[in-house]
């Protein structure tokens, strides 16, 4: 006959193991130090709060290594104000599109080959095309460019390309003009001598 349950027979389920309570005397084999050690930061209450990456005061690793380009350059990818990430979409997956429709982010979207319309889209060459579809994104490669117009589709850019304005070329050093050789010349006292000697 099963126990009757009622308050005084309730017990876990599992036998429970009590924690070790440190610092309560020598005897209790955690006494003294509570398993801390002698002196130092990590003896000290609070001591094991310390932050991610935080290495006891010297410079930590992420301050001694080199940086990369900031959050805020013109150079920065993909988080700075100047964005140059693209959601790339391959030519091959556009076949899901009927014969003669019109390919755009939202289009896109509707289709499951995009999450949202947040990023640009840039559409790559691999894959095989056999639609005539009008494709218009933010970016196109030229071998996606080629097999959409090889199909008898159009492509037109939703942004125009900015063009980087090329880098000035330091000047090359003027090379100097070389010195005539100095012609070994006879000493001046020699010239008035030698008409002396003719009188004489």
């Amino acid at each position: 006959m099963a126990e009757q349950l009622n308050l005084s027979s309730l017990k876990p389920a599992q036998s429970q193991k009590a924690r070790k309570r440190v610092g309560r005397g020598l005897g209790s084999g955690k006494g003294r130090y509570s398993g801390r050690g002698i002196k130092g930061q990590k003896s000290r209450s609070g001591s094991h709060k310390m932050r991610a990456g935080f290495e006891g005061g010297q410079m930590p690793i992420y301050m001694r290594l080199g940086k990369q380009r900031g959050s805020t350059s013109k150079d920065a990818m993909p988080i700075g104000p100047f964005r140059t990430s693209t959601a790339p979409v391959n030519v091959g997956s556009l076949d899901r599109f009927d014969d003669g429709a019109e390919v755009t982010p939202e289009s896109l979207v509707e289709q499951g080959l995009l999450k949202n319309t947040k990023t640009d889209v840039k559409l790559l060459g691999n894959g095989e095309l056999k639609k005539r579809l009008t494709v218009r994104v933010h970016a196109i490669s030229a071998t996606a460019r080629e097999k959409v117009e090889a199909a008898g589709g159009t492509v037109s850019l939703l942004r125009e390309p900015t063009v980087k304005k090329p880098k000035r070329a330091k000047p090359a050093p003027v090379a100097q003009a070389e010195e005539p050789e100095p012609t070994e010349e006879a000493p001046a006292g020699a010239e008035e001598a030698a008409p002396a000697a003719e009188e004489e």
